[in-house]
């Protein structure tokens, strides 16, 4: 399986893990205090490069749930970003 499918199908699950805290209430708010800056490193890894910073800070402002944006699929954006937006850019 090619890098860019794996990079998409960990996005798929990080984001669930993301969305998890939506299930069980009040505690969802605190696995968002552990998750936030875990999700930010997962991104800067997964990502190289200013994809991965931008990223980064982004998950992390999304997942903490600043500006009640803890619903977005950060890890998804970031691979339809690199992968078709900014690839289409190019040509």
């Amino acid at each position: 399986m090619q890098k860019k499918y794996k990079l998409l199908l960990l996005g798929l699950l990080f984001d669930g893990v993301g969305m998890l805290s939506f299930v069980i209430p009040f505690v969802g708010e605190f696995s968002d205090v552990i998750w936030a800056p875990a999700s930010a490193f997962l991104i800067y890894k997964m990502y190289k490069g200013s994809e991965g910073k931008i990223g980064g800070l982004v998950a992390f402002v999304e997942e903490a749930g600043f500006f009640g944006t803890d619903f977005l699929p950060t890890f998804t954006l970031t691979w339809v970003y690199k992968y078709l937006i900014k690839k289409n850019r190019k040509d």
